[in-house]
């Protein structure tokens, strides 16, 4: 497993280092400056700085300074349990661990402050705001070994717990498989929310199996079934549901999206986000 884990994160950092370089994290941040004073117009200054509705208020021309915020606080949160173990292996969990280094070590090399949060029935793991690399592989060995076979999340009260550890507005990074229903317009009033599906390829596009056996990966049950092109058909229009109202609820809240399944490059698809 070990052996498994330093392949994922140099290939990772690779990555980062050669695809990704060029694309800044901060491209994505909507609010790049803040605001740091108001003052009368002199001459000299850049007319395009005047902020005219206080200047029409206040009947002299006034600019509104605002200076870089070049840090940028960057905080990837992960919702795992067992729903992540699908098929014959992890690879859904694999996927999360490698978006989720991706995204640590993107954040080092764009010299921003990175926090890592996973939730899990069991625990919450948060690393300090880092720009240390040690912080970001710890936080990717722990989601790639979390065990996550007979786990339940309560996903509301982990949401909650996200919202009253950030204090700072922030770039914030949501990866789960996104298969309960979830609210983010909390977190999205204050942070910049991008969600990262992640699915495996079979859970978005099933085989006809025939008699087979279902363990449920949340509650340690079998369950005996005939797994047709009928069972398919009705599995695929409820998802096509729900995926449907996920999109409509990331829409309204101004919250960009993107699905990455097992078998994607994931560097890949986390460029199209900068892009």
């Amino acid at each position: 497993m070990q052996t498994t884990l330093k392949a994922l994160q140099l290939k990772a950092r690779h990555q980062v280092y050669t695809l990704l370089s060029g694309h800044n994290l901060s491209n994505l941040h909507g609010e790049g400056y803040d605001f740091a004073e108001l003052r009368e117009y002199q001459m000299g200054d850049d007319i395009r700085k005047i902020n005219w509705m206080i200047s029409a208020k206040l009947g002299k021309p006034y600019i509104k300074e605002l200076h870089a915020n070049r840090e940028l606080s960057v905080v990837v949160a992960t919702f795992m349990d067992g729903s992540l173990y699908f098929g014959s292996g992890n690879t859904k969990q694999k996927k999360l661990t490698e978006v989720a280094t991706l995204l640590g070590y993107a954040a080092e090399q764009n010299h921003d402050l990175f926090t890592g949060i996973s939730y899990t029935q069991e625990q919450t793991y948060a690393t300090p705001p880092t720009k240390q690399r040690y912080h970001i592989e710890d936080f990717s060995k722990t989601l790639f070994e979390a065990p996550l076979i007979g786990t339940t999340l309560n996903l509301q009260n982990a949401l909650q717990d996200l919202f009253n550890r950030m204090h700072k507005p922030s770039l914030l990074f949501v990866i789960g498989d996104f298969l309960e229903e979830i609210d983010l317009s909390l977190l999205a009033q204050k942070h910049e929310v991008i969600a990262i599906i992640i699915r495996d390829v079979d859970e978005e596009s099933p085989k006809v199996l025939g008699e087979v056996t279902l363990s449920h990966p949340k509650e340690k049950r079998t369950m005996e079934t005939y797994f047709g092109k009928r069972s398919i058909e009705k599995y695929l229009a409820k998802l096509k549901e729900h995926d449907e109202k996920l999109i409509e609820h990331f829409s309204s809240h101004d919250i960009r999206y993107v699905k990455i399944l097992t078998e994607d490059e994931a560097v890949g698809k986390l460029i199209q986000l900068f892009l």
